[in-house]
Parts: C-alpha cells; structure tokens; sequence
C-alpha cells in the first residue's frame, strides 16, 4: 500500500474491499485502472460501485491543513472534498475484510483469521493432546490436563486454563484464568477475568477486564463491560445496597468491574447496577440470565 501510495504521488490513499450487498453500506466511486476517486455515495439504491471503505489509510502531511479546527470527520468532510480535487486513490484490498465492531462479528474474524493462518503459516498454530481444529496459544500460556480446546480458539499471553476445561470459538485474552471444569463456547473474555469451577458460559458471552465469575454459574449472552459509567443510585424495589470488595458474578448474573460499584439484591434477582444501564442479564426479547424470571420493571434501569 506505502508502493501504491507513492506511486499515484497524491495526498491520501485508502483501501477498499468488495461487498455483496454494497446498499448496506457508503461506497467508494473510483477508476477500475487508476484507482483514482470520483466520489462516495452513502447506501445506494441502484449499483454504483461494489467497493467499501476498509477503513485504512496513508496520508500526506498535507492533508492536516485540511482539517479545521473544531470536531471534524476526515471521511465525510474531508475524502469527499479530497477526491473532487483528484487528490484521493483506492487501493483494493486482495484478502478477506469484515467490520468486527460487534462481539459476533469479532468472532467470526477471529475465524477467518486463524483459517487464513491454517493456509498460509499452519506452523503458529497449535497442535496436541486435546488440541482441536485450529488453535493459537501464546507460548506463556499453561493448559492443564484433560482439556478439549478448539476449534476456533485464541489463548493470550499469561492465560491459565485448568484442568478439564471445553473452550470452543473463544478468545482468551491475556492473564485472563479459567478454572476446572468449565465450559466455554463463543464467548470473549478480557484480561485478567477470572472464571470459576464448573461455569458454563456460551452465546457471545462478553467479559470486560477484571471481571470474576463465581463457581457453578450459566452466563447465556451477557456483556459485562468495565469502562460504564459509576453507579448513582439503585433502583430495584426492595433492594438491599452495599460496596462490594470486587467486580463478582453471583447468583446467575453478571458484574462489571468499576471502582465505585452498588449492588443491588432483590428477592432470587442480583446484579450490578450504573445509571440507566441494565447489568443484571437480561436481553430484549429474551430472559434474564441464571434466575427464574426476570426482575420487576422497576429493577431493569435501560432494558
């Protein structure tokens, strides 16, 4: 891309993949030979172009004095004025691309991104006893005994997986440790999480750094994220208040790890509560996690 860019001899340079449903998304206009941009046309109703924005760039220095000062977006306000002037050239990117902004969507690249290893540099990935499909653990990791780790799965550094533990279509990022027996299906979880003895985590589990799951728990789907906002108050009828030690799981729900943290205890319900923000596992059109039924509306602040 740096050979593309000092080719063409102009201002920017962007890469662009290939999409099959191009209406989706805001697309890029440009020469099929040159690569050179006429424009962008943002989700078109009739076929103008099949080629996105991938969202990497190389740019002169002298696109700085384009930019104002005040809040500005260089892909709306900037490109377009760029390739009026003939100033902006599309490189097409040769290999897979997606958007991974959503946790689903990140564990579908991870996919792609191991398989692609599979083809081109099958010596990174992992292979032995238990060892299943395709794999990649960092060196410093420690696997236990017993354990059925794969397909699909990514272990950081520092992480520790005990014995006897099932983790499939999973990242584990570093010194995060997960206990005995547990077992893990389409979930990401942070640094430094902790998962219990015995836990079962599947369908796009997400836990924030820092994160402790108690033993024995099911976590169908939550995403405990560390950096929302503080808690202000609880709202949950009839709940007992206290400052935990430390970002916990309990009784079937979820914690988000925060310095100032307010937990909220109601009848069978527990869970983490930060302003208008619903921690306690509960998804639209679906159930709340681990307890009977979920809690009372006036309990589920932001469902």
């Amino acid at each position: 891309m740096v050979q593309f860019h000092r080719h063409h001899g102009q201002e920017g340079s962007i890469l662009v993949t290939r999409v099959e449903e191009p209406s989706k998304y805001g697309v890029v206009v440009c020469e099929a030979d040159t690569g050179r941009i006429h424009r962008f046309v943002e989700k078109p109703q009739v076929f103008v172009s099949n080629k996105i924005n991938a969202g990497m760039y190389i740019l002169s220095p002298a696109v700085l004095r384009r930019i104002q000062l005040r809040p500005t977006s260089i892909e709306k306000e900037v490109f377009p004025v760029m390739a009026e002037e003939g100033q902006l050239y599309a490189m097409e990117l040769q290999g897979f691309w997606m958007d991974i902004g959503q946790p689903k969507d990140f564990l579908t690249g991870m996919c792609l991104f191991l398989q692609s290893l599979r083809q081109k540099q099958p010596e990174q990935l992992c292979s032995g006893p238990g060892i299943v499909g395709n794999v990649l653990v960092d060196p410093s990791a420690r696997i236990g005994q017993n354990c059925s780790i794969g397909p699909n799965v990514s272990l950081g550094p520092g992480v520790v997986v005990e014995d006897g533990v099932c983790i499939r279509r999973c990242t584990v990022l570093r010194d995060a440790h997960i206990r005995s027996h547990s077992w893990l299906e389409s979930c990401i979880v942070g640094w430094r999480c902790r998962v219990g003895q015995w836990v079962r985590m599947e369908n796009v589990t997400v836990l924030g750094e820092d994160v402790i799951v108690n033993d024995e728990l099911y976590l169908n789907g939550p995403a405990c994220c560390p950096t929302s906002p503080l808690a202000t108050r609880c709202r949950s009828l009839g709940s007992s208040c206290e400052r935990p030690a430390e970002p916990r799981v309990g009784q079937g729900t979820l914690a988000w790890a925060s310095q100032a943290r307010t937990r909220c205890v109601s009848g069978s319900w527990t869970g983490w509560k930060q302003l208008d923000t619903c921690f306690c596992g509960h998804k639209p059109g679906g159930v709340l996690v681990g307890t009977p039924s979920p809690p009372p509306q006036e309990g589920r602040a932001g469902c």
